[in-house]
């Protein structure tokens, strides 16, 4: 889907169209209808904070403004841009609509999250058909006709990439955005995605990135040509031979029509680092409200769940988790929050917090045969054990 929170939001604020809009905002960001009818919005200047940027429209991108960018280093940029709180509530409904739109024509779909999907389209009825001279025609009146649908149920614009493979498909369906189709040949991999950077695949993240690139690989092409035994070499025999693969668009991977989730989460990032007990009340709302919000995904998505994580980020970014392993599984509010107490008692709060988040683990259907818990080595850093008294700081509340 395209700019997809941002693209659910101009539905319900019309006027916004062609504007520098960001996602991201608190509740306190809502829109003010005034008398006479008209909106005030808020500003991305007017922010404060550390949040960061769901997504933004691409007048906003073409200002330098991102996903996952910090909204303060954001509102440097674009600081006329208006601010929106997130829905994911609308967001989830909008999903549900254009995957069924999808699946009324080609079935065959693995599901990628909220706004993405791949298609095996192989047993689609009239796709090897030529149209007049076109011997791809088949293929692109497909995609028009799948476009067209998921218009006519959301009122919203996607952009298809059809390739022999999930690997250049994902490539290929950023390369035309927005309300693009791009197809693509293996014949066309030197033109369209050998000049691309390393990046634009899959799988190659910030750090493969920077490795590369002191290797003296930026490009796409450059990977391909690169020596696969010094690829083997300096990444490993598994990544160093997929990258290998990968630059040469090569990918065995099946469309996966169903796969069971291997744990469901919530976590918060504070607009302020909280002190454990300055903050205590506002921590202990936070904290339970997390619970409740993942307790309301299990039931939601049919799980429950027996190991109950913890995830706690302190200023200078150390990140401490611990998990706790429950005899009989749950998917209720209140033993979630007992189990991820007992979990913060193993856990130094010396240090102001950044962020924190809650996990459960171990996910079965209700009513489904129970599999034994797994039992952990002696020594891990997952053990049941509270800290010492002596290596656990004195007079800190537990929120």
């Amino acid at each position: 889907m395209d700019a997809f929170y941002a693209s659910v939001e101009l539905l319900r604020y019309p006027d916004l169209k062609g504007q520098a809009v960001v996602i991201g905002g608190r509740r306190m960001h809502e829109p003010v209808t005034l008398p006479d009818g008209t909106r005030r919005y808020a500003r991305l200047r007017d922010y404060t904070g550390r949040g960061v940027i769901t997504t933004s429209t691409y007048a906003a991108r073409d200002l330098g403004v991102f996903s996952g960018m910090g909204m303060m280093k954001a509102a440097l940029r674009a600081p006329d841009a208006i601010l929106l709180p997130t829905d994911f509530e609308a967001y989830r409904h909008y999903s549900r609509l254009f995957k069924a739109a999808v699946a009324e024509l080609a079935p065959v779909i693995e599901d990628r999250g909220i706004d993405e999907i791949y298609i095996d389209l192989s047993e689609v009825p009239g796709i090897r058909e030529p149209v007049g001279h076109d011997p791809l025609g088949g293929v692109r009146a497909i995609a028009r006709e799948i476009k067209n649908s998921v218009l006519r149920a959301t009122g919203l614009t996607c952009s298809i990439g059809i390739t022999p493979n999930k690997l250049l498909s994902k490539i290929a369906s950023e390369l035309d955005k927005p309300d693009g189709i791009t197809l693509l040949l293996e014949s066309d991999i030197p033109e369209r995605i050998w000049p691309l950077g390393v990046r634009k695949v899959n799988g190659i993240g910030p750090k493969a990135a920077a490795k590369l690139q002191a290797l003296g690989i930026e490009t796409v092409e450059q990977l391909a040509a690169a020596d696969p035994l010094m690829l083997i070499a300096q990444f490993g025999k598994s990544f160093g031979a997929w990258l290998h693969e990968a630059a040469h668009g090569r990918d065995k991977r099946p469309v996966v029509t169903y796969s069971e989730p291997v744990s469901i989460s919530r976590e918060t990032t504070f607009e302020r680092d909280l002190h454990a007990v300055h903050d205590r009340a506002e921590l202990s709302q936070i904290f339970t409200r997390l619970c409740e919000q993942l307790a309301g995904d299990l039931i939601r998505k049919g799980y429950q769940g027996r190991t109950i994580g913890l995830k706690l980020r302190f200023e200078g970014f150390h990140t401490v988790t611990r998990d706790l392993t429950l005899d009989t599984p749950t998917q209720d509010a209140q033993a979630i929050r007992r189990a991820a107490g007992a979990c913060l008692k193993r856990v130094a709060l010396d240090k102001r917090i950044r962020l924190l988040g809650v996990r459960v683990g171990g996910l079965s259907r209700p009513g489904a045969p129970e599999a034994a818990p797994k039992r952990r080595k002696a020594g891990s850093s997952a053990s049941t054990k509270p800290l010492p008294a002596s290596e656990r700081p004195q007079n800190l509340p537990l929120f």
